[in-house]
């Protein structure tokens, strides 16, 4: 019969850590560290991963065909607007070269610039008229700009030394904010008067603005003054430059259009790089969903890779423990055979 021996080990002396007194630690024990403000009590927290975007309903390639196509109808909006302000751009340098021409040109006959309706290639010719005015009919043009001023303007029939009659645009009266614009426009002068002026086409508009009424209109339309005036006059008017003798009423001269390229060109630069931001965001959209997909994979795989959960550790542990059990009996019984 084996006897089966066990070595005693000599007995340790217990540590009794007591808060506050000078105990001692066991060996090895470290000492605790305390909690500093704003710290939790766990060793370190990790940063939890970024959560993953589900898988879409769709799959990718609809959703990316809906984009193109989306993309695709902005951007030829977008292109078309950008070429309709280069457009807009060419025809307002046609007409500031018109207007720089015709400011240049001698100053002309009134019956032969104006034997014909005028139009922007005659507009801001120089002229010169004689004859008197019309001193019963007089027109009032408010809501008026004339450069940074606004104010009023007004009109005034000519009877020409030839026989016709046109409207002159004896000039521009600026009102202070808060005033009123006069209903009657001062008298012209009397006798012959000599105009040289400025060629001008009859402004269009609803009938609002172009029909007189009482003697007030906001734009100077020929066909529709000539209507009130009761008598013919020529298509388009005049607006004074100089006037002998003087006229009664000081008035400011009518200025030219800006003569600039004014912001079509960066209108178009705008619409154009919307055009690029769209086909850009494409590419960005389209390389997320292939991350999104990429990081999806990737987690499944690591899912499939991982090692038991914990639930089942302790049914594998319980095994191990009664196998072991097992091959002691075993021993055990060979033993004392």
């Amino acid at each position: 019969m084996v006897v089966s021996q066990q070595a005693t080990r000599p007995e340790q002396p217990r540590s009794t850590a007591a808060s506050g007194s000078g105990g001692q630690r066991p060996p090895g024990q470290r000492p605790s560290q305390g909690r500093g403000p704003g710290q939790s009590g766990r060793a370190g927290q990790r940063k939890r991963p970024t959560a993953l975007k589900p898988e879409p309903k769709h799959p990718l390639w609809v959703r990316w065909l809906a984009l193109v196509l989306f993309v695709a109808v902005l951007g030829v909006a977008f292109v078309n607007l950008g070429e309709w302000q280069l457009r807009r751009l060419h025809e307002r340098r046609d007409n500031n070269q018109i207007v720089r021409a015709n400011e240049a040109a001698p100053v002309a006959d009134f019956d032969q610039l104006f034997s014909q309706p005028i139009t922007d290639q005659q507009e801001w010719r120089r002229v010169r008229v004689t004859g008197t005015f019309d001193t019963g009919k007089q027109y009032v043009i408010r809501y008026r700009d004339n450069g940074d001023d606004s104010g009023y303007e007004v009109v005034t029939p000519l009877h020409t030394s030839s026989g016709k009659s046109v409207l002159i645009d004896r000039g521009f009266a600026a009102v202070a904010g808060g005033e009123q614009i006069p209903a009657k426009a001062p008298p012209p002068p009397t006798g012959t008067v000599t105009i040289e002026g400025r060629a001008r086409a009859s402004e269009t508009g609803r009938d609002s603005a172009t029909v007189p009424v009482d003697g007030s209109a906001r734009l100077i339309n020929s066909d529709k003054i000539r209507a009130d005036l009761g008598y013919p006059i020529v298509d388009g008017y005049i607006d004074v430059l100089t006037m002998q003798p003087k006229d009664t009423e000081t008035f400011d001269q009518i200025v030219l259009p800006e003569l600039s390229d004014g912001p079509h060109f960066w209108y178009a630069v705008q619409w154009f790089m919307f055009t690029g931001i769209g086909v850009l965001g494409i590419v960005v959209f389209i390389r997320g969903d292939l991350r999104d997909r990429r990081e999806r994979q990737l987690a499944a795989q690591r899912k499939q890779a991982a090692p038991t959960s914990p639930a089942e550790q302790p049914a594998q542990g319980e095994q191990a423990a009664q196998g072991e059990q097992a091959a002691q009996g075993e021993q055990a019984a060979n033993q004392s055979k």
